[in-house]
């Protein structure tokens, strides 16, 4: 029950109703690729390994989930997965024509007939929520329902998504831009410079996603890096114009030195920093340790080196830090400067919400992540919970266009501080 203009209602949803979608990039499979599948244009030579894939790289889906209102209004999200499932402790491959059935069984009884509470409540049943086979719901069905629902209790109550956020979790609704971070996919250099003129504040991230990108002994990662901070410097608008580069490297230096061999790891990233300075940088998954206690152990390890010897680099968690249990684990172990919170690898956006709030309170840095392989619903609803909720940075997504990921994260923004103020 709310109040509206005075008056006491109640609202109450009807009908559930999906449709099958395509999403801003593809489905990769990621161990393929790490273990050397070669692209062709952009397609992969090869065989998928991961369960699920029929090819290395294929067609990314999703289902827009709307909800039909009393009123008649519609609230709607898209349940959409990362561009790499299936890896890294992910849920498997997310099939719109596996999965339609499964919301249409499962979740559009629970829904339709429902009075519309709190945002947090009406999710909170679907996180624990098990199917008849004790299964789990699939973290994008939790992610695209969660937009959906946050929408039905900002168009029951009147007010914009991120004020309910804000609302429930007793924060204030930012009123500046959050942070954009711009991911290049393998278009690096050309990619780079479209970030540059839009003066993103974060960039590239560059997809070092095999040894072949980070090169012998780091040499093309290193001269990649070079080539970006010269590339800055030389095209700014003003020297007020100073980007962190965040790369991410997929594991790849920890492939090249071992994961446990911190001190050359160390040696590595100090040799980066000096490359990029003045300017911060930033390495997201400097390894893949094989499961979540490794990952953390040698993370944690990494980091207080780093610390020790005072390399100027902040090191991103990513690989295994994929629910909200696991972003907790991270940060109790000090595994990382910065928790890379993938939203839809967390399922519900309540639980991103927590996380970069649990991150926040322990004094770590917080970026609210996802993946090129969303859509634009999903990436405009993610705005809310970032505005909401004050991380480092967010992600311009999706695809790995640039200029549509900035222009969606950008564009909502503005639209929130222009309505609020």
């Amino acid at each position: 029950m709310w109040i509206r203009n005075g008056e006491l209602f109640n609202m109450k949803i009807t009908k559930v109703i999906c449709a099958q979608g395509r999403t801003g990039f593809y489905f990769d499979d990621q161990n393929a690729i790490k273990a050397g599948a070669k692209s062709d244009g952009m397609f992969y030579q090869g065989e998928a390994v991961t369960p699920g894939f029929t090819t290395i790289r294929q067609a990314g889906e999703a289902i827009s989930l709307m909800l039909v209102l009393e009123d008649g209004q519609i609230a709607w999200g898209d349940c959409a997965a990362v561009q790499y499932s299936g890896a890294g402790g992910r849920d498997p491959l997310f099939l719109a024509s596996d999965f339609i059935p499964v919301i249409e069984r499962e979740i559009a009884p629970r829904l339709v007939g429902q009075t519309i509470t709190t945002f947090r409540d009406m999710m909170g049943e679907f996180e624990t929520f098990t199917d008849r086979k004790g299964n789990r719901l699939h973290t994008a069905i939790r992610y695209g329902l969660s937009q959906a629902l946050l929408d039905a209790v900002a168009r029951a109550t009147g007010k914009l998504m991120c004020e309910v956020v804000a609302e429930e979790y007793g924060t204030q609704v930012s009123n500046v831009m959050i942070p954009i971070f711009s991911q290049s996919g393998d278009q690096r250099h050309d990619n780079a410079d479209k970030m540059i003129i839009k003066q993103v504040q974060v960039l590239p991230h560059a997809l070092i996603n095999n040894m072949d990108k980070l090169g012998p002994e780091g040499d093309t990662l290193a001269e990649y890096l070079e080539w970006l901070r010269n590339r800055v410097i030389e095209f700014r608008q003003g020297s007020d114009y100073n980007p962190v580069f965040h790369i991410d490297v997929y594991g790849t230096i920890g492939q090249l030195f071992g994961y446990d061999n911190i001190d050359a790891i160390t040696d590595y990233l100090e040799r980066l920093a000096s490359i990029v300075d003045p300017f911060a940088l930033r390495i997201e998954g400097p390894i893949d340790a094989g499961s979540r206690e490794q990952q953390i152990k040698w993370l944690a390890a990494l980091t207080d080196r780093i610390d020790e010897r005072g390399v100027k680099v902040e090191l991103v968690a990513d690989e295994w830090c994929n629910t909200y249990e696991d972003v907790r684990a991270f940060v109790d172990a000090g595994a990382g400067h910065m928790i890379q919170i993938k939203s839809p690898d967390l399922g519900s956006l309540h639980k991103s919400a927590e996380a970069v709030l649990y991150c926040q309170q322990k004094g770590v840095s917080a970026y609210l992540g996802g993946t090129c392989n969303e859509t634009s619903r999903s990436a405009e609803v993610c705005v809310h919970i970032a505005m909401a909720t004050k991380p480092s940075q967010i992600l311009a997504k999706p695809g790995m266009g640039v200029d549509e990921g900035i222009m969606i994260a950008y564009n909502e923004m503005q639209r929130i501080l222009a309505l609020r103020k």
